[in-house]
């Protein structure tokens, strides 16, 4: 009995953390050509080199994470309180920003021409709006668009990823589960032109999708999963090429990312991390590589 009991423990560690398709990962990788390499971020040669706490938010949940090229700063967003939250490259808090009449916000992009999308996960919502310096709160008078993201079976198990996808003039949203999927939404750099579209399913090595992110200068995509602690590396025909284990001892990190809940890159290639409650990481390329 106790020999069962262990070999369904190991069966559902295998399932959880997908290592039966980490392992294939890992064979794709090692057959990797160095133009292969090359051409992509390589997640492998990444090093965390910033593991902080941002104080003030201990009894927040920050859930996805962008990058805005004109600012050169980050957005993150609160699933309790329904905040906008502009963070430096460092992790420091540059100004909270209430969002008014939002609730459970998950997904936050960085468009153009001052314009911002969040979404809400129990609305089924996406909103776009306007952001300046000045703003100091999100309401109807920043509003461009509002777009209903359709009914979901389980209301906490919607749309949680969401990245601008400048190259392709679409939004790119993740499906948290049942099933885990990639969704395209055209767009025009601040308003969505078209309908939702399924692009592929990421459900064959991750059991859940928290955040999305595009690569401005190759185009690949970073799927992350905080159920399986894991960032994969998307080509442009969304196949897996690579990927970073968020465990402790893998890739400069002190302890494991617990909640992983954002990802974001700049344009010299940085990879940003959040965590839920308050976590914030930083990953540059190793020079010396794997």
């Amino acid at each position: 009995m106790a020999g069962l009991v262990l070999l369904g423990l190991a069966a559902g560690t295998v399932h959880w953390l997908r290592l039966d398709a980490r392992a294939l990962l890992w064979l794709e990788e090692s057959r990797s050509t160095a133009e292969e390499r090359a051409a992509s971020l390589w997640l492998p040669d990444y090093k965390a080199v910033l593991q902080i706490a941002v104080p003030g938010f201990e009894n927040e949940e920050f859930s996805d994470l962008a990058y805005s090229p004109a600012t050169g700063t980050l957005f993150t967003v609160s699933g309790k309180q329904p905040l906008l939250i502009e963070l430096s490259l460092a992790g420091k808090v540059l100004r909270s920003i209430p969002v008014i009449g939002a609730a459970d916000l998950e997904g936050v992009a960085v468009l153009e021409g001052g314009c911002m999308a969040i979404t809400s996960e129990r609305q089924h919502r996406l909103s776009i709006f306007r952001l300046d310096a000045a703003t100091r709160q999100i309401g109807a008078e920043q509003l461009v668009q509002q777009v209903d993201l359709g009914h979901a079976e389980d209301p906490n198990k919607g749309f949680e990823g969401l990245a601008w996808d400048k190259r392709h003039q679409r939004l790119l949203l993740g499906k948290e589960k049942y099933p885990v999927m990639l969704y395209g939404l055209p767009a025009d750099g601040c308003r969505v032109t078209g309908e939702l579209q399924e692009l592929a399913g990421l459900g064959g090595y991750m059991t859940d999708l928290a955040a999305l992110t595009v690569d401005p200068r190759s185009g690949h995509i970073l799927a992350l999963s905080q159920e399986s602690h894991l960032l994969v590396e998307l080509d442009e025909g969304y196949r897996p090429r690579n990927f970073i284990a968020l465990l402790r001892g893998f890739h400069g990190l002190e302890h494991y990312i617990p909640q992983a809940e954002g990802v974001a890159i700049d344009d010299a290639g940085t990879l940003y991390m959040v965590s839920e409650h308050n976590l914030f990481y930083v990953f540059r390329k190793d020079s010396a590589g794997r």
